[in-house]
């Protein structure tokens, strides 16, 4: 297996040491704690660092309070730790900190073992934690661009669906094929590893609220439903029909338009002339071929669905490989 340092393990090692240097600098007496902390609140975008470094704060202010409260006028014993406990946590998600209960667990350990609870030591602890959580959130600012993967993913996704497109047509001229549907299960896997990262890519930004390639990952993944949807309908057409044909020809020019650019109203329009014509045909003279176009008039119907999925998407800027339908 090949061995990889994550650059999330580069600021975990080093915010822990910064964390434990500083908080010895100003001579907490339980520095080495602010390092655990700085740990905790270390996450994998800034917004969910962010909300880890408030609910570790809180979580450990309100350990303090309950601290002082229940070892100074009970006892210091670890009988009156679990009673603390069993009340401390519940208030501690209530208050929508369930994050830091961990974190917080560490101060209470700090008091118990001090048994003795003074105005200094208090400030002591408030000290480690605001190093531990501050040196997190400055080792946080920095994530990595995902904008050059995300694109890498868009291209990959819309050349797998070309491919698909391209198999579905050559079904359908011909009646048969050995395609072995590969494309399928990658493109599964790709688009579940493209919102996520797009969705981390969201949660790194603070000043602007830019979802457009997670928009676009979900527009796509709505578009891949309806082609595993229609798969088994279009193999089960029995015979070629002249439709077919011409659903065929539909297919292959709407498999070359996925890329950057292409217009959906222009083959909106072609399917709804196509839609047209299939209405002004004779009426089918076999079982067998009242399948086939009841099957091809369907599978129109779910083309025309793939289509105006994209219809209402703004698109992603220039910068980022522009619109894609």
């Amino acid at each position: 297996m090949r061995f990889k340092i994550g650059y999330r393990t580069i600021k975990t090692a080093l915010g822990t040491v910064l964390s434990i240097m500083i908080a010895e600098y100003f001579g907490f007496q339980n520095f080495a704690s602010a390092g655990i902390i700085a740990i905790l609140c270390i996450q994998v975008t800034k917004k969910r660092s962010l909300r880890a470094a408030w609910s570790r704060f809180l979580a450990c202010i309100i350990a303090m309070a309950f601290s002082v409260a229940f070892f100074e006028i009970l006892s210091y014993h670890p009988l009156v730790i679990g009673l603390m406990l069993l009340v401390f946590i519940p208030t501690v998600v209530k208050a929508g900190a369930k994050e830091g209960v961990v974190s917080s667990s560490v101060i209470i350990l700090h008091i118990y073992m001090e048994e003795h609870v003074t105005t200094g030591f208090l400030l002591d602890e408030l000290g480690i934690i605001t190093v531990g959580i501050g040196v997190a959130l400055i080792m946080n600012l920095y994530m990595p661009s995902s904008e050059s993967k995300l694109v890498e993913y868009q291209l990959e996704i819309e050349h797998n669906f070309k491919s698909i497109l391209q198999e579905i047509a050559r079904f359908l001229q011909n009646g048969d094929s050995d395609w072995d549907g590969r494309e399928l299960t990658e493109t599964a896997r790709l688009i579940n590893e493209a919102k996520t990262l797009a969705f981390h890519d969201i949660e790194n930004h603070f000043m602007r609220d830019d979802d457009l390639f997670y928009q676009y990952f979900k527009i796509r993944e709505k578009q891949f439903d309806i082609i595993e949807r229609v798969l088994p309908y279009v193999t089960s057409i029995p015979n070629q029909v002249e439709q077919g044909n011409m659903m065929a020809e539909f297919v292959e020019v709407l498999s070359r338009g996925i890329n950057p650019g292409n217009n959906v109203l222009y083959h909106l329009e072609k399917l709804m002339r196509m839609r047209k014509e299939f209405e002004n045909m004779e009426l089918p003279k076999s079982r067998e071929e009242f399948e086939a176009r009841a099957a091809l008039l369907h599978f129109l119907n779910e083309m025309e669905q793939f289509l105006l999925l994209k219809r209402s998407f703004k698109g992603l800027r220039s910068a980022k490989k522009a619109v894609v339908n």
